[in-house]
Formats: C-alpha cells, structure tokens, sequence
C-alpha cells in the first residue's frame, strides 16, 4: 500500500515577499515508519538505476541520502557548501530563487564511471542538482537519476535539466 506523503508534509510561508512557500519534511522525518517508507520509496528507485554511490547536497540531502544508501549498502558522498570539506576538493556555483552558492566535494569522491543517484529532500529550480550534477560528472561519474521527497513542478526544474531521470515522492502545483 503505497503512502500518501503529501498529507505529512507542512506549508510555511518562508519568502512572503517573493511568494516562495516552504515545504517542510519534519513531520515525515518524526515518524520511525514514515520516515523508513520514504527512505525505501527512495532506495527502491536508487536500486532501479543501478546506482553506485548516493550523493546527497547539504543540509536536507544528508539526511535524505545516507539512508538511502544504507539500506542499499552504498557509499554516501556530501556535496558541501565552501569551505567545509578538508583536503582537496572541486567545486559547482549555482543560483536559487534567493542568491548564488556554491557546492564541494573531495576530488576523490567519484570514481571514474561510477553511476550515481542524488537524493534531496526539495526540487524547486533545480540550482543544487545542476551544481551536483556538474561536479559528479567533473569527477567522472554519471549521474543516472535524481530522487526527492517533494518537487515544485511550476518552478521548472525539469525543463533545466531534460536528461536526468527524476524521481519525487509528491508534487506540488502551485507552488
């Protein structure tokens, strides 16, 4: 029986001046069953992809991701915002609805053709998957798919990026 994840997620006004509305996960995350039937919803399409590594973009995608790659007996990799990640490391710019970042990982995180998922919690304009993907593919991995709790289809992060496979737990419209 498949969850409805949409009614444990909560709705707060976060840019009212930009109409921005966040989507908050806590609810799903309180919960030990919702929160492994997300995990698993995730780790089954993973799975699907044949993933080889788990890449989750900070802060929400670690906790999205390492999951996911437990239950998989994967490796997790962090893609960290500047400057918190010790050794050598390449690095992605990308912009929001609200400013420009940046993401990091180590240089040694991918290995060559390794097939990767990405898992986040929110997929809104699509800024820290674009930046994800660029440095997954710098480091000579291939990015096979995209998995999310929620996805904001009006803000069109799909049409950024056609040749990712995405996979989203809800979909909110009207966003």
């Amino acid at each position: 029986m498949a969850v409805d994840f949409s009614k444990y997620i909560a709705s707060v006004q976060d840019f009212p001046n930009k109409g921005i509305v966040f989507r908050d996960i806590t609810p799903i995350l309180q919960d030990g069953e919702l929160y492994h039937a997300a995990t698993h919803e995730l780790a089954e399409y993973a799975k699907s992809k044949k993933a080889d590594v788990i890449v989750g973009p900070e802060a929400r995608g670690f906790i999205v991701g390492c999951p996911v790659a437990t239950e998989l007996g994967l490796g997790f990799v962090p893609a960290r915002k500047p400057h918190k990640l010790p050794r050598e490391v390449e690095r992605a710019s990308y912009d929001l609805e609200y400013g420009s970042n940046s993401l990091e990982m180590h240089k040694d995180a991918i290995k060559p053709g390794q097939r990767v998922v990405l898992c986040d919690d929110l997929m809104a304009t699509a800024g820290t998957l674009r930046a994800s993907k660029e440095l997954i593919e710098n480091l000579g991995g291939k990015l096979v798919g995209a998995a999310f709790y929620i996805e904001l289809p009006d803000l069109h992060g799909r049409e950024k990026l056609p040749d990712v496979d995405i996979y989203s737990l809800v979909q909110y419209h009207g966003a």
